[in-house]
């Protein structure tokens, strides 16, 4: 794994952990694996990532799992929907206990401060894979499928039509470092949380992004393509009233054509079908949703080598837990 530039920091806990060069590293990296499937066999051999989950998860599970498989690791997987992190012993200590046995920990999980937890508790890299609040993973995979099909972090701008979530919050703060331009459309009240556009807008001063948040559609105008979620995020409870909010905000045909005959259409998934989208754009030729859902798999795997790649020198933590007789984090072996 000595190939893989490592990353300043140790955890991803959200994209704005993420230099601009590591982002465009780990998206090179990403595209490399998938034209070349062979160049990831063995490149974790050895090592282990444990997986928490507090959520329901089909793509996050199983292309971490598919993809530790082919680069030789172990993936293990910890159901924590019933039981979420922190109830049965402290956060803290939870994370103790896995990292040594782990070379990194993959948590999907309701609330940011729980993966803050056990970043600041443990030496091993922590993922977050989803939280109230951020998925960065989902815009690495995103960007890399923007990228594919000739998007252009000079000038093309992307278009987020729908509920100013977690997503959301992680696709502009992509926008704020590598410096495109990102439309955030939402209903009056669903905009994305203030504090992180504040920060993406700072940022945004430095890389030339170009940030608009709007509650008109019409401003989708021209985008490279147009993203939406659903509207009621997993762990809400549904609401008529949020719905009613929402419906002049469903991409459909109409939509897609203000936004161009060639803008791509884009979404996480799961899509509930109807509501956020109709079944004519999500089948659509234009439609990219399950090329996002397979680069899932190659920007994770990535992500995994520049993080679990050696650094120069073993961390101060380290050399006081050599000078004492204890082994190095796993990741630093």
């Amino acid at each position: 794994m000595n190939s893989f530039q490592p990353i300043g920091s140790k955890d991803l806990l959200r994209l704005s952990d993420l230099a601009q060069h590591e982002i465009l590293d780990i998206l090179a990296t990403a595209a490399d694996f998938k034209l070349n499937p062979a160049r990831v066999a063995g490149v974790m051999s050895g090592k282990s990532v444990c997986m928490l989950f507090e959520k329901p998860s089909l793509r996050t599970r199983m292309s971490f799992e598919v993809g530790v498989f082919c680069m030789g690791g172990q993936a293990i997987y910890l159901d924590h929907r019933e039981a979420p992190l922190g109830t049965r012993e402290t956060i803290g200590d939870y994370g103790k206990n896995l990292e040594r046995w782990c070379h990194a920990i993959v948590a999907r999980v309701h609330s940011h401060s729980t993966v803050v937890g056990l970043a600041a508790a443990t030496r091993v890299p922590v993922i977050n894979t989803l939280c109230d609040m951020h998925h960065p993973c989902q815009a690495l995979a995103d960007l890399q499928t923007l990228i594919e099909r000739g998007f252009d972090l000079n000038h093309s701008r992307l278009a987020w039509v729908g509920d100013g979530n977690n997503v959301c919050h992680s696709l502009i703060e992509a926008a704020s470092i590598l410096g495109f331009g990102i439309t955030v459309v939402t209903p009056k009240g669903f905009e994305p949380d203030s504090t992180v556009v504040s920060q993406c807008v700072a940022r945004s001063m430095r890389t030339g992004a170009r940030i608009e948040i709007t509650h008109d559609i019409g401003a989708i105008q021209g985008a490279f393509a147009v993203y939406t979620d659903t509207w009621t995020s997993m762990g809400q409870a549904e609401s008529t009233a949020k719905k009613s909010a929402f419906e002049t905000y469903r991409v459909d045909r109409e939509v897609m054509a203000i936004a161009g005959p060639k803008s791509l259409f884009m979404h996480c998934l799961p899509a509930h079908r109807g509501e956020e989208v109709t079944d004519e754009v999500m089948d659509s030729a234009n439609s990219v949703v399950f090329d996002q859902a397979e680069n899932r798999m190659h920007a994770q795997n990535a992500l995994l080598c520049h993080l679990l790649s050696p650094k120069s020198s073993l961390s101060k933590s380290d050399d006081f837990n050599t000078a004492h007789g204890r082994h190095p984090t796993p990741a630093l072996q």
